[in-house]
């Protein structure tokens, strides 16, 4: 019946866009054939034009492309790219074959690392990102008013109904009147409470210039530095390197008003805000963005995480390193080769190696924090097994926002064997 390439993700979209449909011209026809209290001409220019401002920014938040990285094997210039200070690692996407700029995160569901991403949302079967913010907020805005006054509008229905409950059924609204109000009732009440809660949360993450996933790392940091407390001040990294964690302050909280201009566009217009019609924003934005100077220069969000950082590689790149093979090409094959039997030798279906989780690397009685750590990774099955795992106070990991964890935490390689190459010869010619 259905093809393999059907997922039930596919059919979000339409079912939102029933639900709009539902109450937006359903509800019409109802108060048209309601007697007792017709819709007025008021009422019925304004839940249209309602209607009108959430299709529009719904469907810019679901077909708006949320941005892409172009691939280039080229260095970028320092303030395009974002290095770890402690541990000189740079964000290279090996999904993308690119350099990852600040706030980047790779999409398992759009496979490209999205800028600014917050979240890949369901419902819009698009990504919430840089270019896609404005227009998802837009839509939450205008959703959650225009079905508060449709909520207004049935109640006032519903009291009268109630109010005269006993009168004779013919003088009343007939039963299927009754039925549909109730249905109406119904799911614009739950549909309004959850998308109020979702536009709150939305507005004070607008307000800090957080991301959902920022949010994450900001919590997942906070849990590192708890632990580091009763370590020394270290924890334990791949292949035994020994990670300093310092609380670090979140970079990007520039003042409440620069966080919504930026995260609406760039654009100070506060009428602009509110258009469903107003501009993307510029697609040559979004690949590096203010910071708050509370942190030294060199240091990089995210903080440092023992569980973000590639397995060293006991290769000397230096520019004065021996040349033991005759050509570069040489040595990227046997680095290759190389690769292929560590891969094999170390896991049996030649897939990643996961690291082991926190609790098995160090023990419990020999290390008992001196403050309940409620964000541990739970045990379970493969998928809940490795740092990877990790969830906050509500459950969540980075999968469930979308993010290719894989690309998150075990990119091994970290920058291309050929870009470092390229980067000695060039460190050799100078």
């Amino acid at each position: 019946m259905f093809s393999e390439d059907f997922s039930i993700s596919q059919l979000a979209v339409p079912a939102v866009s029933i639900l709009i449909g539902f109450l937006a011209y359903t509800s019409q026809y109802f108060f048209l054939h309601f007697e007792a209290l017709p819709l007025t001409k008021d009422e019925t220019w304004r839940i249209n034009i309602f209607a009108l401002c959430i299709w529009i920014c719904y469907y810019r938040a679901c077909f708006v492309d949320p941005g892409r990285l172009p691939k280039s094997e080229k260095r970028p210039e320092p303030k395009h790219q974002e290095g770890d200070g402690l541990t000189g690692r740079q964000r290279w996407c090996r999904r993308c074959e690119a350099y990852k700029p600040p706030r980047a995160h790779h999409c398992k569901t759009c496979k490209r690392c999205i800028p600014k991403m917050d979240h890949h949302c369901p419902w819009t079967s698009n990504c919430v990102s840089h270019f896609t913010y404005p227009h998802f907020i837009r839509f939450l805005f205008y959703a959650v008013v225009g079905m508060s006054y449709l909520e207004s509008c049935l109640w006032q229905r519903g009291s009268f109904v109630w109010k005269n409950s006993n009168l004779p059924s013919y003088l009343g609204p007939r039963l299927g009147q009754l039925i549909h109000l109730f249905i109406l009732f119904v799911v614009n009440s739950l549909t309004v409470f959850a998308l109020f809660v979702l536009l709150l949360r939305s507005l004070w993450s607008l307000g800090t210039n957080t991301t959902t996933i920022e949010s994450w790392e900001i919590e997942r940091h906070a849990t590192l530095v708890r632990r580091s407390r009763v370590l020394g001040g270290y924890l334990e990294g791949p292949g035994g390197i020994r990670i300093q964690i310092k609380k670090q302050e979140y970079p990007y909280d520039i003042g409440i008003w620069a966080n919504i201009k930026q995260g609406m566009g760039g654009s100070a217009n506060f009428i602009s805000w509110f258009w469903p019609l107003a501009a993307t924003p510029d697609r040559r934005t979004g690949w590096e963005y203010e910071t708050n100077d509370f942190e030294d220069p060199g240091v990089s969000w995210p903080p440092p995480d023992p569980d973000r950082i590639p397995m060293p590689i006991n290769t000397n790149l230096g520019p004065n390193a021996p040349q033991p093979y005759a050509n570069v090409q040489e040595q990227i094959d046997a680095f290759n080769r190389r690769k292929t039997e560590d891969m094999k030798r170390f896991t049996a279906n030649s897939g990643l190696q996961r690291r082991k989780p926190f609790h098995d690397r160090y023990q419990r009685d020999e290390f008992a924090p001196s403050e309940s750590d409620e964000s541990e990774p739970r045990s379970g099955n493969d998928s809940d097994e490795g740092e990877e795992s990790w969830r906050n106070a509500e459950g969540e990991r980075l999968r469930d926002f979308g993010v290719d964890e894989e690309a998150e935490f075990y990119d091994e390689d970290d920058i291309p064997l050929g870009v470092l190459l390229q980067r000695r010869q060039e460190q050799s010619s100078n």
